[in-house]
């Protein structure tokens, strides 16, 4: 059976309104083969699940999804728009989380999908608002929640807050400034460095990995972590996932920078995140659309740090 490896970019983009009730948003992959190379222009068969709590949790919905790769290998889904297995997107109570998506990938897709390999599951960091709101009222400043996305706070400002099991409230700070508007992602632009740093959502991990691999000198990761910003030290690269949740949030965010002296504004155009794709491409985020694209290391783009708490 030929295996298939979808790089774990579970981009939510949009969430769609039908019938005044949010049910669909968007999902990105990167389809490879067990060469590791990409998947081209050929139709597949996806079977997607939401799982609740953890990457072996309950299975709240399952659906079954056709899409064509692009000449890049990227599939462009919209989760709640395929053909149901079990469960109801719509009802899912997004505030009960952490979720997590796995997709499951059938290379022969024009035979109907009959053999599926487990690929990935990567954890759901940011839902749409209209998603969140529809079962939980808010999605800033609900759930007793001490902060509030828009909140200039730990150096910059917030752009994501979560509880984890135990009711502790984490978040994610965006730097005031970009730390470029022309830096590669890496001076080595055609070695991979694997999984270590591969992550969609895991930045830190990710940037780390980068400035570690032999032969480096010069990044934008290593322009995040070595940055030392309003008393906050610990910045770094942000992941996919993290990139595009600050997309997501961004009017928030920008409505917050415009009333802090020294702060600019995200511009519209790309933007680096730290999770690699392969030996020449890794990740980036269009602020001007919030298109994610695969684009080669040794091209520049903007950089913006960000940091946890």
């Amino acid at each position: 059976m030929k295996r298939v490896y979808v790089l774990s970019v579970a981009v939510i983009l949009t969430a769609t309104l039908l019938a005044q009730s949010p049910d669909r948003m968007s999902y990105q992959a990167v389809i490879r083969d067990a060469s590791n190379k990409l998947v081209t222009n050929t139709v597949v068969a996806m079977q997607i699940s939401i799982l609740q709590d953890s990457t072996s949790g309950t299975s709240v919905y399952v659906e079954t999804q056709t899409p064509t790769t692009n000449a890049n290998g990227l599939v462009s889904i919209e989760l709640g728009g395929g053909t149901v297995i079990s469960g109801n997107f719509s009802t899912i109570n997004w505030a009960k989380g952490p979720y997590f998506v796995k997709t499951e990938t059938d290379p022969d897709g024009a035979t109907g999908g009959t053999s599926y390999t487990i690929t990935g599951i990567s954890q759901l960091l940011s839902v749409p608002y209209a998603l969140y709101a529809a079962n939980a009222g808010t999605a800033t400043g609900g759930g007793n929640f001490a902060h509030y996305i828009g909140e200039q706070f730990g150096g910059g400002v917030i752009f994501h807050l979560w509880k984890d099991n135990a009711g502790v409230e984490h978040g994610l700070i965006v730097a005031l400034t970009d730390q470029s508007t022309s830096q590669v992602w890496s001076n080595v632009s055609s070695t991979e460095i694997g999984a270590s740093g591969q992550s969609s959502w895991a930045g830190l991990s990710n940037s780390n990995a980068i400035v570690g691999q032999a032969g480096h000198t010069s990044s934008a990761a290593k322009l995040c972590l070595d940055l030392e910003s309003n008393g906050q030290s610990d910045w770094y690269l942000p992941g996919i996932l993290e990139l595009k949740t600050l997309y997501n949030n961004y009017y928030t965010v920008a409505r917050a920078f415009s009333q802090i002296p020294g702060a600019t504004q995200l511009t519209s155009t790309y933007y680096w995140s730290s999770s690699e794709g392969d030996s020449f491409y890794s990740l980036c985020c269009d602020f001007g659309g919030g298109l994610v694209s695969l684009d080669r290391k040794d091209l520049p783009f903007y950089v913006r740090a960000v940091r946890a708490f």
